[in-house]
């Protein structure tokens, strides 16, 4: 897969076969689209494009708007589209500017003039260009006359798998991990850099990696204890991970940090990746130090037996 930033320089394919969209998660609901992508392209003699944009439209639109929390950092994204075996990925920068493009301006300087489209494939009820305010019509009026035909993938072909990026945000944000990850059809990651903490953990004997996570808009599971696996310098290993604050200590700050069972090497300042596999419990405060560590022993157990089962 290719990947294009510089919209100036934004190459000319031959027989291109486009999508466009924010795709995030690249969950099955987009897999279908990029599958339908390339066959046509396959058929024609043509390659595959995704068209997408960072960062994330609404971000420059209402940057006020805290709410929006997403599924993949860009990072992430581009290694699941990498392998849906797309041809070329064009990641426009988002910008106020680029925002006020209208639907035709955008067809014909981009789609058309730029990139050379014979064919676009979108998903049902898609809009685009300045206030969304392109549709499927819009481009079936307007692509006789630009020389590009445009095949809208239906509600029930979409729907047939049965996700949409809104029921996963919901999955995740009530701690139900595994269903996200039906969903998804892969684990949800989370990665950020080892950062220093008050090493209370190893004291009780389960050294933790505190995570300071990079992208302000990845989206964190509901607060809790998790089965996780965890990659460190591309080796996987099992964890147990604790989102939120430390209740028993009074301490309200949120922490994501994991103790990877079984691992003693020093991670200060590494990137380390979390894969979600199962929520074990909520967050809860306890009445000491000794019950905690209990608790702990018993989180332990479990996690290891969903693991054996998983790993059988």
């Amino acid at each position: 897969m290719k990947i294009h930033r510089d919209i100036d320089n934004i190459p000319r394919i031959k027989n291109a076969v486009v999508t466009t969209g924010t795709f995030d998660g690249v969950h099955p609901g987009h897999r279908t689209i990029l599958s339908r992508l390339n066959k046509t392209a396959t058929d024609i003699g043509g390659q595959s494009v995704l068209i997408t944009f960072f960062p994330h439209p609404r971000t420059v639109i209402n940057p006020d708007f805290t709410d929006l929390k997403l599924l993949n950092t860009q990072e992430e994204k581009e290694r699941l589209l990498a392998k849906t075996g797309i041809d070329h990925l064009i990641v426009i920068p988002f910008t106020k500017e680029f925002s006020q493009i209208t639907a035709e301006e955008y067809i014909k300087n981009i789609l058309v003039d730029k990139i050379g489209t014979k064919k676009l494939v979108i998903g049902y009820d898609h809009r685009f260009g300045k206030g969304r305010g392109g549709s499927f019509r819009e481009l079936q009026e307007m692509a006789p006359e630009l020389g590009f035909e445009v095949e809208e993938i239906s509600a029930l072909e979409i729907d047939g798998v049965a996700v949409s990026s809104t029921k996963i945000r919901q999955a995740l944000s009530s701690g139900a991990v595994d269903e996200a990850a039906d969903m998804l059809g892969y684990d949800y990651p989370l990665t950020g850099i080892v950062i220093h903490g008050d090493q209370l953990g190893r004291t009780l004997g389960f050294p933790t990696a505190n995570l300071s996570l990079g992208d302000p808009l990845k989206l964190i599971p509901s607060d809790g204890i998790y089965a996780v696996y965890v990659d460190i310098a591309k080796k996987r290993h099992r964890g147990m991970l604790h989102i939120g604050p430390r209740r028993t200590l009074n301490d309200p700050s949120h922490r994501i940090e994991v103790n990877v069972l079984n691992y003693s090497g020093d991670l200060y300042g590494q990137e380390i990746s979390l894969f979600f596999v199962k929520k074990l419990r909520n967050e809860m405060k306890f009445e000491s130090l000794s019950d905690l560590t209990n608790q702990m022993e018993s989180d332990k157990l479990h996690t290891e037996r969903i693991f054996e089962n998983l790993e059988k």
